[in-house]
């Protein structure tokens, strides 16, 4: 079996898709070990973020598009946390069928309390680390990730 050629941007890009893939993973493992102290998982802890980050109440659809989920996990992750009076809907004039999400404050304690333990944990992980290499390593998923938004399930541009 013959293996299609790569660029040696493409290789260069593949070991950065597989990094990055380990990294997602261990990620995701470290992000639920912290919630869980707070009896929360991961993905409510992202939708809490993403709900205290932006300040204002969100849709569901705004929420996924921040957080790169779809809306169905989100959507879930919402129910849970309304039935834990973490997060309230509230009516949106803009449309009736897609409500406006909101932190409670228990739900904005909660997400002080782990962006706290987060805080904590993140410094000791990047300690020693070159702040030039972390910035040029957001700059580059940044880029992906908008190169991703622009292409297809093929990977091909959109027109």
């Amino acid at each position: 079996m013959t293996r299609p050629a790569r660029t040696p941007e493409g290789n260069a890009a593949t070991t950065v898709v597989l990094e990055m893939f380990r990294a997602n993973g261990l990620l995701l493992a470290a992000g639920h070990r912290l919630a869980t102290r707070e009896g929360l998982t991961a993905a409510r802890w992202q939708v809490l973020g993403a709900l205290a980050l932006a300040g204002r109440p969100l849709t569901v659809p705004q929420i996924a598009r921040r957080m790169g989920l779809t809306r169905q996990a989100v959507q879930a992750s919402v129910n849970r946390l309304v039935s834990e009076a973490l997060a309230e809907a509230g009516a949106n004039l803009d449309h009736r069928r897609s409500p406006l999400i909101r932190l409670t404050e228990l739900g904005s304690q909660k997400y002080v309390a782990l962006d706290q333990r987060q805080a904590r944990w993140i410094n000791e992980l990047a300690a020693g680390l070159e702040i030039s290499d972390l910035a040029a390593t957001a700059r580059l998923l940044h880029e992906i990730s908008d190169r991703l938004e622009k292409t297809g399930p093929t990977g091909q541009k959109e027109r």
